[in-house]
């Protein structure tokens, strides 16, 4: 997915529009890090830990 080097003497095919709409995602993981409960996972149980990820995005997504 990610576009070859200029340089490159055979250059490599990708997608384009996929490329472009995986900024986006990797800035909201970024941002998803930043809270404190979800970088070091102090949750126990899986099903906390995914409602404390749902909690985040949707923080995020309001924001």
């Amino acid at each position: 997915m990610i576009p070859p080097k200029r340089n490159r003497t055979q250059p490599r095919t990708y997608d384009k529009h996929l490329y472009k709409a995986r900024h986006p995602m990797e800035n909201f993981f970024a941002r998803l890090k930043q809270y404190r409960a979800i970088a070091t996972r102090y949750d126990k149980r899986a099903s906390n830990f995914l409602g404390a990820i749902h909690l985040a995005a949707a923080v995020i997504w309001l924001n």
